[in-house]
């Protein structure tokens, strides 16, 4: 028995800068069942790898000749030599057509809004989707009821799961959390990184033993906060990012876009941060318990900070609870994906 996972072109598996997907499946691979009969496939340039059994496919590339379709091509390659029983297509609804061709076996996965990748956008493209997959996996309800606009039930009748990222519980000592406000993601406008500087800076002048912490980058927007208690860490390693989670008290994720899930505010939930989220997309799902903030604006995050700042047993509240009812374990999510695998394999 074989199964394959295809990762999106270009979507690092690897230790150094790993995307959402990658951490996701190297997570749940490890714990499941059939971690001896899977092979990830996938296109990086790092050297070390998340997992030893992956594959790197690697093409010769062309100008005129889009890089995703030789990386699908390459795959194919693959599949003609050793065919799967099941194939997972992460994120790419646009690799399913042409391998249809050779293997109907499909499952395919979004982390991302459906009616904005390539061959989903249109109720016609979504139609195809669910005739030539078994089954389509979505991180939150929100991303499922964004592929399900206009299709009737009958067009998606048992073929639809939600299965949301997860992670490990984290060992908190909440008598050790540190006065520390924290904002891990994308340091852009897209993910409410300048309302977190504005928001913060103000409440660092008010409350001179809190400090923020910035964790991320984001080469193609500049937005530069100046302070003293305000550190800007750039990009780093998952490990290290748990760790600050751990001993910080609170975490800001304040995204403006409709986010698909929202693995900062999972991995901030399972590490005890007292958790402040904008109600958008599947972020409610992801810390079910974290406060939300409706209207989203700097006065809104930064009295929101401050209503923990001053009431430390409402705050410490708060952290006990996200942290009790967290329940998103990648013990519990490996189940549930093996539970599916089972039947189809």
């Amino acid at each position: 028995m074989k199964i394959s996972i295809l990762l999106p072109y270009k979507e690092n598996f690897s230790p150094s800068y790993p995307g959402a997907v990658s951490l996701f499946l190297k997570d749940t691979i490890l714990l499941s069942r059939f971690k001896k009969n899977i092979l990830v496939y996938g296109n990086t340039n790092f050297q070390k790898k998340l997992l030893k059994n992956y594959i790197n496919l690697d093409f010769k590339k062309y100008f005129f000749r889009s890089s995703s379709k030789s990386y699908v091509d390459k795959f194919i390659e693959n599949e003609n030599f050793n065919k799967s029983n099941l194939i997972e297509i992460h994120n790419r609804p646009n690799y399913i057509n042409r391998i249809y061709k050779i293997n109907k076996n499909i499952v395919l996965y979004f982390h991302n809004d459906p009616l904005k990748m390539k061959n989903s956008i249109s109720l016609k493209e979504r139609k195809e989707i669910l005739k030539k997959t078994i089954l389509v996996i979505f991180n939150s309800r929100w991303t499922r009821n964004q592929f399900i606009k206009g299709l009737k039930k009958k067009d998606y009748k048992n073929k639809l799961k939600i299965i949301y990222q997860s992670t490990n519980i984290k060992t908190v000592n909440f008598n050790y959390k540190k006065k520390i406000i924290i904002f891990v993601g994308r340091l852009n406008k897209s993910k409410g990184y300048d309302l977190f500087g504005n928001a913060v800076i103000n409440i660092l002048n008010k409350y001179s033993d809190w400090k923020a912490v910035a964790i991320g980058d984001e080469p193609r927007e500049k937005i530069v906060f100046n302070h003293k208690r305000f550190k800007v860490l750039g990009f780093q390693s998952n490990n290290k990012v748990i760790n600050w989670l751990k001993k910080s008290d609170i975490s800001i994720v304040c995204s403006r876009i409709e986010e698909p899930f929202g693995r900062t505010a999972l991995e901030a939930s399972s590490s005890g941060c007292a958790v402040i989220i904008s109600n958008k997309g599947g972020l409610p799902e992801a810390c079910p318990k974290g406060l939300k903030i409706n209207n989203l604006t700097q006065g809104n995050i930064e009295k929101t900070i401050e209503k923990l700042i001053k009431n430390q047993t409402f705050k410490k509240s708060i952290q006990k609870k996200i942290y009790k009812h967290f329940y998103l374990t990648n013990d519990y999510i490996s189940k549930k994906i093996d539970s599916y695998r089972g039947k189809l394999v």
